[in-house]
């Protein structure tokens, strides 16, 4: 068995859209490119927020389209042309791509390391639906060479669900954001509570939304940072409880952290989520999190009440009375958790370990 490196490794996204899957990506790409490796990313589409945040050094395959079948199915001809040493499949919903390449190419497929992203027990799907998926995640131990969990409870979940010796699975927590200096055009209210993330289905700032109309203060405004489709219908809900004048989206922000530090509290409602940047960024700066039990790394994160609240996913009232706690006038902000790591070169060995291992 040869002892070489991954010097070339092969990634891709749908969009640019500003998700956190590919925000990870592209900031893990910049931190290997600067250590010397080659990095190809294909990409959908490269339009949307995150654009701006392309790493100078990668290079980019535009595919000109928006479609995922259409990314499943071309991935595996680039992965042919350019022969890299290793796959980076960034998230969850990207495995279907590194399934069809490995089926595609036999013998030919690289190694693949593939991130879990999101949580894996999906109680927002149907009961046909969960049956399926679930079959489907005990499919991934043909194509996935390695995975990586960004907690240890993810990885034991990820174990047992895709039956995967845990020998295959590495925790690797996500890198910090860089520090800057924040969006200079974004203009805060002197006190508000703080979501970040998309405006999809999967992160229901519906119910954020809803809190708000019972809290205790009924002045204080919500702000969310994130852009997405569900921007008409918050905009709808929020005017239907009369509460449209305490309801900032903001769109995208390139650096959060700013707005984390002056928050009140940060809110996370979703149904199903990895081990939340969100929960992590907010706790980096000392401000407390209200978040649904949306993963089983929720309760990794906030060990205990000095940290913030766990509530469960549907229960309004346990959901307001964690944020009347964070807001009252006796409430204590934590300590900032410092967040440490060096997870571009845990990546890297894993990759090279992969590379020795096919040579």
């Amino acid at each position: 068995m040869a002892d070489r490196h991954a010097r070339h490794i092969l990634t891709y996204a749908l969009t640019l859209d500003g998700g956190g899957v590919e925000r990870v990506q592209l900031r893990l790409a910049r931190a290997w490119v600067a250590r010397g490796r080659q990095v190809t990313l294909v990409l959908g589409c490269d339009t949307g927020p995150l654009r701006h945040e392309l790493p100078d050094g990668v290079t980019c395959v535009h595919l000109g389209t928006r479609n995922y079948a259409s990314l499943v199915a071309r991935v595996p001809g680039i992965v042919a042309r350019v022969r890299p040493d290793v796959i980076f499949c960034p998230g969850n919903r990207y495995t279907a791509v590194a399934g069809w390449t490995w089926a595609r190419l036999g013998r030919r497929c690289p190694p693949t390391l593939a991130k879990l992203s999101n949580a894996l027990d999906r109680t927002d799907m149907a009961p046909p639906m969960r049956v399926a998926y679930a079959a489907w995640l005990r499919m991934h131990a043909a194509f996935v060479d390695r995975l990586v969990a960004m907690s240890p409870a993810m990885a034991a979940d990820a174990a047992r669900r895709m039956r995967l010796g845990r020998a295959r699975i590495a925790v690797i927590p996500n890198p910090p954001p860089p520090r800057g200096t924040g969006d200079p055009g974004l203009s805060l209210p002197p006190r508000y509570l703080l979501g970040v993330g998309r405006l999809v289905p999967q992160k229901r700032w519906d119910r954020a939304i809803a809190a708000l109309a019972d809290v205790s203060d009924r002045t204080i405004p919500l702000v969310i940072l994130g852009e997405g489709e569900e921007r008409a219908a918050l905009v709808g809900h929020a005017g239907v409880l009369n509460l449209r004048d305490r309801l900032i989206l903001a769109g995208h922000v390139a650096d959060p952290i700013p707005a984390m530090a002056g928050a009140a509290a940060v809110l996370l409602t979703s149904d199903y989520e990895g081990v939340p940047g969100a929960i992590r960024e907010a706790l980096s700066v000392g401000t407390p999190v209200v978040t649904t039990d949306s993963t089983p790394a929720v309760h990794e994160l906030i060990p205990d009440a000095t940290y913030g609240t766990i509530v469960p996913r549907d229960d309004p009232a346990a959901l307001v009375a964690a944020i009347d706690r964070r807001l009252a006038a006796d409430a204590v902000r934590p300590a900032p958790v410092a967040m440490t790591g060096d997870a571009p070169g845990d990546y890297l060995s894993l990759f090279d370990a992969l590379a020795s291992s096919a040579s």
